[in-house]
């Protein structure tokens, strides 16, 4: 054959070489927004590693290589280990490392929780699966201060910088991981329906567990924070994998899920049967005890599908930008530039709102900022989470077929895409969470109208569009069967007075032009006026 046929010709590069921190200026505008410049300084490195051939290549091994779950070992003991393949252990020694678990909670630095956010966001980029025992530590830290001893003891190991897994005791440990299981199969999001019963032991402070749990991402980690129902109702409890004495936990792995998504994480079912447990808060204060785990992990759902949006994003940018058709290149056709600059859009304003969020977290005496947070956290889950399938599809397409093909990444992009909005509440939950805060909590609203009126008169759109979603706060009768509408109005009226006040103005222009106060279809590469290839530029990695 030819030569010339066996050549390479008009395909894209592979994405690698690039800094996924610094080349996305979304990203880093907002982190010297809300932090300091030294901060992208020193996320530099991982932006860097993040955006290396080796980190691509681990990403697609790790969910090549699944899990695989040994029940007995060779002498028929029970043991309940899962095996992960080497890149699942490389992708985790580096998100532990670069201080993306419980890190943040030890920290003396300014804004660590903001720097925290951005590397999340970033490294999540590499693959996604191992970002939830990642997301899990992070998330377990303010909920164990619910009692004060039990946090003194796990929390410097969920804080280290040191992965260190296997199945041994705290004492043992350099590094700790953290789970949680709170589903059970008759309730799901129910979980004051949680059948699983806790029964005290002689020592105090110590339960047995009996029941199951229906879904308990990470099985190997080393303690996992339950709810179980006990005298005084649904309780709170820690579960380590092995006891103080070296002996391992009564907890059985019946089964690691075939899941749609991301196959490198192992998502699992346990059935507890004489399990011991540490009681964490008081008897019946179980959801209280674990509400703000379940706060900081909406906030990781938020981080994690805006880095589903970035990467896709960036693989089609850096597509287009290569591929040539019909006589040009891609990126230099109008309707493509169309295309890619509403997806930046859309993926600038789930990064500005994200970032947003984090920093509210670093601020948590702030009334202000405790109050934005209650009310932004559920409506960011509801609205960025369910805008990310559609996005990832429309990113899918731009590559054509080269992107229908495992070796792209854009598959478990996609297939990995809708799992936010059903982690931690899915939309119904979290739309009447909105509500619930609304109702119960009158400085929520007062927060939302501060936060989006500090936009007020930058464009008349979003002017028109707060006042829209007032409207329907008003109308009381109708506020439950409208609590996705209204919770879609809110935040993207947040974002767009973010982008309004802070973003580049071909930018908050196309946001507010087709996100507010129009019959947008949902359809991307619909935008009207406004120098897209500036879009289109800004968003493009450059390596």
């Amino acid at each position: 054959m030819d030569p010339a046929f066996r050549a390479t010709a008009n395909q894209s590069p592979p994405l690698v070489g690039h800094n996924v921190v610094t080349s996305d200026l979304a990203l880093t505008e907002a982190i010297t927004r809300h932090g300091t410049p030294d901060m992208v300084e020193d996320l530099t490195l991982l932006g860097r590693e993040a955006g290396t051939a080796e980190a691509r290549e681990h990403g697609l091994l790790a969910n090549r290589h699944e899990p695989r779950l040994t029940p007995y070992d060779r002498f028929g003991e029970r043991i309940d280990e899962v095996e992960f393949h080497p890149s699942w252990h490389w992708l985790m020694e580096r998100a532990v490392g670069h201080g993306l678990a419980a890190a943040p909670w030890e920290s003396e630095q300014p804004h660590p929780h903001l720097r925290r956010a951005a590397g999340f966001f970033a490294w999540g980029q590499t693959e996604p699966g191992h970002g939830c025992p990642v997301s899990m530590t992070y998330a377990a830290v303010p909920a164990l201060r619910a009692d004060d001893a039990i946090a003194k003891e796990w929390t410097p190991l969920l804080a280290s910088r040191r992965y260190d897994p296997g199945v041994r005791a705290r004492s043992d440990k350099v590094g700790a991981l953290a789970g949680m299981g709170m589903t059970e199969k008759q309730g799901g999001s129910d979980v004051r329906a949680n059948v699983t019963q806790a029964r005290p032991t002689a020592e105090d402070g110590w339960y047995t567990l009996h029941g199951h749990k229906w879904f308990t991402s990470a099985p190997m980690n080393d303690m996992f924070l339950v709810l179980a129902q006990t005298a005084g109702g649904v309780t709170c409890f820690v579960v380590p994998r092995v006891l103080a004495d070296g002996t391992r936990n009564q907890l059985d792995v019946v089964r690691l899920k075939d899941k749609l998504g991301n196959r490198s994480n192992a998502s699992s079912e346990l059935e507890f049967d004489g399990t011991l447990a540490q009681r964490l808060g008081d008897e019946g204060r179980g959801v209280r005890t674990i509400i703000e785990m379940v706060a900081a992990t909406r906030l990781d759902c938020v981080l994690g599908s805006a880095a589903l949006m970035r990467r896709s994003l960036a693989e089609a940018s850096w597509h287009v930008s290569h591929r040539s058709a019909f006589g040009g290149r891609l990126v230099d056709k109008p309707l493509m530039q169309n295309v890619i600059a509403d997806l930046a859009v859309e993926s600038e304003a789930a990064t500005a709102l994200a970032m947003r969020l984090a920093a509210a977290v670093d601020q948590p005496d702030v009334a202000h900022e405790a109050a934005l947070r209650r009310i932004a956290l559920p409506l960011a889950k509801f609205w960025v989470c369910k805008r990310t399938p559609f996005m990832v599809a429309e990113a899918l397409e731009c590559l054509g077929g080269n992107g229908y093909v495992e070796d792209s990444g854009l598959p478990l992009l996609f297939r990995e895409s809708p799992l936010n909005s059903i982690w931690e509440g899915s939309g119904n939950v979290n739309a009447l969470d909105v509500l619930r805060a609304l109702s119960r909590e009158p400085e929520v609203l007062d927060a939302w109208i501060n936060e989006v009126g500090a936009a007020r008169g930058g464009d008349v759109r979003l002017d028109a569009a707060i006042d829209d979603t007032l409207a329907l706060l008003g109308d009381v009768g109708s506020l439950e069967v409208s609590a996705r509408r209204l919770a879609g109005q809110m935040a993207a009226c947040l974002q767009g007075s973010l982008l309004v006040r802070h973003g580049p103005a071909d930018v908050a222009d196309a946001f507010c032009s087709s996100r507010l106060g129009t019959a947008y279809n949902g359809t991307f590469g619909t935008l009207s006026g406004g120098d897209l290839r500036a879009i289109v530029d800004r968003t493009t990695p450059v390596v």
